[in-house]
């Protein structure tokens, strides 16, 4: 069967859902250490998006497994409340961004974009784990900066580095092409998403249906 075009899949237990972001090693370092994400100096809310995802493998693709960048060379996983992660849903409002833009046109709807007091929601390709682009889309949520700090203070139950996860499953499907999505699960590398389910009215508001 199919995956529906837009699904939100997401690590999740009865409790709480897991949505990922990446940092540089100053602000991951004090915020895994203190469970705050804002615990560094060099962490700074500003008038920016904060983007998070809750698809482990579009992390990846972002982050390159931790090596792409060295402002997003360690990645943390971050679990909110249910209830939390919906409360920014019903506050999303769909982006209009065009990949067929100019890109000196693009540059400046993401400009406008980041600074936007709503919160966003933008659907991308999603990847399979080995960074290849798949049919369906996965949603980011770009948190504006006016609710960064309450995101931050009231709205993450946790904080945990899964850098090294990223980091040793590239090394295992650079050294096994031949590994099954399934092995990977069975060594931990890869989180069992399954479908988020929302409101329908929400889901019609996010452009899923």
């Amino acid at each position: 069967m199919a995956t529906p075009y837009r699904q939100i899949r997401a690590l999740y237990d009865d409790d709480t859902i897991t949505v990922y972001q990446a940092y540089s090693n100053a602000i991951a370092t004090a915020a895994v250490e203190k469970q705050k994400l804002n615990a560094s100096p060099a962490f700074r809310t500003g008038s920016r998006m904060t983007w998070i995802k809750p698809s482990w493998a579009w992390m990846l693709y972002r982050a390159g497994y931790s090596y792409k960048d060295p402002r997003q060379e360690r990645i943390l996983a971050l679990r909110m409340k249910h209830s939390d992660f919906i409360g920014l849903l019903e506050q999303g409002v769909l982006t209009t961004h065009c990949h067929h833009q100019p890109p000196q046109q693009q540059s400046l709807e993401n400009k406008k974009r980041e600074k936007s007091p709503e919160v966003k929601v933008q659907w991308d390709p999603e990847r399979t784990v080995r960074l290849d682009k798949l049919d369906h889309r996965s949603i980011q949520i770009g948190i504006p900066g006016a609710l960064t700090e309450h995101w931050v203070e009231n709205l993450i139950v946790s904080i945990e580095d899964v850098t090294k996860k990223a980091q040793d499953l590239k090394k295992m499907v650079d050294e096994r092409p031949e590994v099954t999505d399934e092995e990977l699960a069975q060594l931990g590398l890869v989180p069992v998403e399954r479908p988020f389910e929302i409101p329908e009215n929400l889901q019609r508001a996010l452009g899923m249906t």
